[in-house]
């Protein structure tokens, strides 16, 4: 998706004024693809300097915006709209939108995920624990803001991936859009962290799984939950999950 933003919009680093015209979704996506680009290029500064200029800031989600988010939930038919799509979809897809659903995490990384599986199993899979091992390649997992540590799957669902082909957002989004399905797939992880601390999991736990890390002093110092014991919780949330998505 980065790519896509900075190949559609690399002219809006020399006059980033239309930036303003855009969705607030929209407008963090092109501004986290040009960013990364004038770093690449080495200009970062001056980028920087011209959304000063023009007054283009990141749009912040208020308590409010939140607020009509819950109140205007619009994920709980989101299981049926995933049955839809993995029905059209082909059968890399459709594995990898099960993946997405059953991993929670974000899209980009469920891609990232599901194609590690497929060509680097043993470094990034640990069978004792059965987590994938994110944080061990940093230089895709471990951003500024949005992180991945470990994902806790079956290892049954894993070897599954294994040999399937290569996905692509791009494969994923044609497919839907040729068939006039939306693009909801942020919305299986949403579903996803709201399913587990209805089932089992606390807070904390399902941040973790999700790769955030609260900034408490409790769960930054004190706080340390055991792997194998979550994996468990975790295992037993995942079947009522599928039970969900199958029935």
């Amino acid at each position: 998706m980065c790519f896509n933003y900075t190949s559609k919009y690399v002219e809006l680093l020399d006059d980033p004024s239309m930036i303003e015209t855009f969705s607030r979704c929209k407008r963090n996506n092109v501004l986290k693809a040009l960013i990364a680009l004038s770093k690449y290029l080495g200009f970062y500064r001056e980028f920087k300097e011209k959304l000063s200029d023009y007054g283009i800031k990141w749009h912040r989600t208020s308590s409010i915006d939140s607020f009509l988010r819950i109140l205007n939930n619009q994920n709980k038919d989101v299981l049926v709209w995933s049955k839809k799509a993995t029905n059209i979809l082909n059968a890399e897809c459709g594995t990898y939108l099960r993946f997405l659903l059953l991993s929670g995490l974000r899209p980009s990384e469920a891609i990232e995920s599901f194609n590690l599986i497929r060509t680097k199993l043993n470094a990034y899979y640990n069978e004792e624990l059965c987590t994938l091992e994110h944080f061990r390649f940093k230089e895709i997992f471990l951003r500024n803001t949005k992180n991945a540590f470990i994902t806790i799957i079956p290892k049954s669902f894993v070897m599954e991936i294994a040999p399937k082909e290569k996905v692509t957002y791009s494969m994923i989004k044609l497919k839907l859009q040729r068939n006039q399905l939306p693009m909801r797939l942020n919305e299986l992880r949403d579903y996803y962290g709201t399913f587990m601390v209805r089932h089992g999991l606390i807070k904390e736990e399902v941040d973790l799984l999700q790769g955030r890390i609260g900034k408490s002093v409790f769960v930054r110092h004190y706080w340390s939950p055991a792997i194998k014991e979550l994996k468990q919780r975790v295992f037993k949330a995942l079947k009522e999950l599928e039970l969900n998505v199958l029935s």
